[in-house]
């Protein structure tokens, strides 16, 4: 059964004092799941930044300090990051969550950058906090820089599906809907992106989520993007269209 707490203030993470009161004036949204590892508790921080928590433990993907004041905000016991731009790979906001404990999962080009962490490749796995964890392609077709080459080139970044027992989680990253997505199986939530002109228009994202239908689909790092038109062309597909503050 999937418990829903919007317009949730992490008060259970925030404490007194300066930075923490000034990000406590901020309000997050959260969302609570029951699956069959536990209790999985996702805050939509903001832009492509999302933070999962689950046993007392706190995953963060792809944090991102234009969007939020990472020293008021947990450690991280793990970092998904999907790929080496810097709205995605950020020192700033990593050198307030990461520890020497810290678990990093990241793409080859993150690892090179960063120097440390577990490099996978499309189509590689690994466990994670328990969490089993799956690379997926994230590419464009379409979009393109002006020199002809893509936003994101074929092979080189990652979507991630994280498994939280029977409860299975995209988050496809910065991609547009590409042919792999038809080979995810079983996905009850997904994050789909919508960042103009960089991933998927809101008829690609519909387009996308239609060859894999999830249970659940939250449009994400979605810039100005029209999220309502997404949801209208989702309206009869079965899919629940969740809107979050994901924009910035």
């Amino acid at each position: 059964m999937i418990k829903i707490l919007s317009l949730a203030v992490l008060a259970v993470f925030l404490a007194a004092g300066g930075a923490f009161a000034a990000e406590a004036a901020r309000v997050f949204e959260e969302d609570r799941f029951e699956t069959s590892a536990g209790e999985v508790t996702i805050t939509f921080i903001g832009h492509g930044t999302l933070m999962f928590s689950f046993g007392g433990r706190v995953l963060h993907v792809d944090p991102y300090s234009k969007i939020a004041d990472y020293s008021a905000l947990p450690k991280a016991d793990a970092v998904l990051i999907t790929h080496e731009h810097q709205d995605h790979l950020d020192r700033e906001a990593l050198k307030h969550i990461v520890t020497d404990e810290t678990d990093i999962v990241l793409n080859g080009k993150s690892a090179e950058i960063l120097g440390r962490g577990r490099a996978l490749k499309n189509g590689e796995s690994t466990e994670l906090l328990g969490v089993k964890v799956e690379a997926v392609p994230a590419y464009n077709l379409v979009h393109k820089r002006d020199n002809g080459q893509p936003f994101h080139p074929k092979g080189e970044h990652n979507g991630y599906v994280l498994n939280f027992g029977d409860t299975r989680i995209y988050v496809a990253g910065d991609t547009e809907n590409i042919p792999e997505m038809k080979d995810l199986k079983d996905i009850r939530i997904a994050f789909l992106p919508m960042n103009l002109p960089f991933t998927m228009t809101p008829e690609m994202a519909a387009d996308g989520a239609l060859s894999f239908r999830p249970k659940i689909l939250y449009p994400y790092h979605f810039g100005q993007s029209d999220t309502g038109k997404l949801v209208e062309l989702l309206k009869d597909s079965g899919i629940e269209v969740r809107i979050r503050k994901m924009g910035r």
